[in-house]
């Protein structure tokens, strides 16, 4: 039985008309890893919205591996989450909804953490010349109500496999455009998207490892 890897990003969202998490979800999607089919999906920046889809997916495919991915427009580098917590406390989505200390799932457990093999994914990104590290936030955004929600599925459904999230920086591309006619200005942290791409193919060999 051919089982399946899911991975999961997200549309672009707030001023950024650009997402390379779900771009790279697109690019995955339909692919191997390992010999096991790949599905990829593009994630809505919804808390409403994103909720129904991940469950389907969970449900549905049941997947030996779930890595989601989102975009960290501070970091030079793969953060590799280590805990999502069960709160939604920021700005607007793209519905225009922003919850101020709200649970995800009412009663559900306060935290969340990744079964993924975080520290054997980062040594494999150092050994592999990709700049990484495990993270112990993944905020309080659409980033964290994933992860969340991915682990609390898995477990509801009861899908014997591993869960959890990475945070990629801009592209090289994107980080360019936000000094476009100023050239005094200094871009953001960025990594090539070529190299983001390997990152995420190396995490999945790991963990289906």
């Amino acid at each position: 039985m051919v089982m399946v890897v899911l991975v999961t990003g997200f549309e672009p969202y707030g001023r950024e008309n650009y997402n390379p998490s779900g771009e790279i979800a697109k690019l995955m999607d339909g692919s191997k890893i390992m010999g096991e089919d790949v599905v990829g999906i593009v994630l809505p920046v919804s808390y409403a919205r994103v909720r129904g889809l991940l469950e389907d997916c969970i449900s549905r495919f049941k997947p030996r591996v779930l890595l989601s991915l989102g975009l960290a427009p501070r970091s030079s580098f793969i953060r590799v989450e280590r805990v999502a917590l069960n709160v939604m406390d920021s700005g607007p989505d793209n519905d225009g909804f922003s919850p101020v200390d709200e649970p995800i799932i009412p009663g559900g457990p306060a935290a969340y953490f990744s079964t993924l093999p975080i520290k054997s994914i980062v040594k494999r990104l150092l050994e592999s010349g990709i700049p990484a590290a495990v993270s112990n936030s993944a905020g309080t955004y659409l980033c964290n109500c994933v992860m969340y929600l991915g682990l609390h599925f898995m477990g509801i459904f009861n899908v014997d496999g591993k869960a959890g999230f990475m945070h990629i920086p801009y592209t090289m591309e994107q980080a360019a455009g936000k000094v476009v006619g100023d050239v005094r200005g200094e871009p953001p942290p960025s990594m090539a998207f070529n190299e983001v791409l390997r990152a995420v193919k190396l995490a999945l060999e790991v963990s289906l490892s």
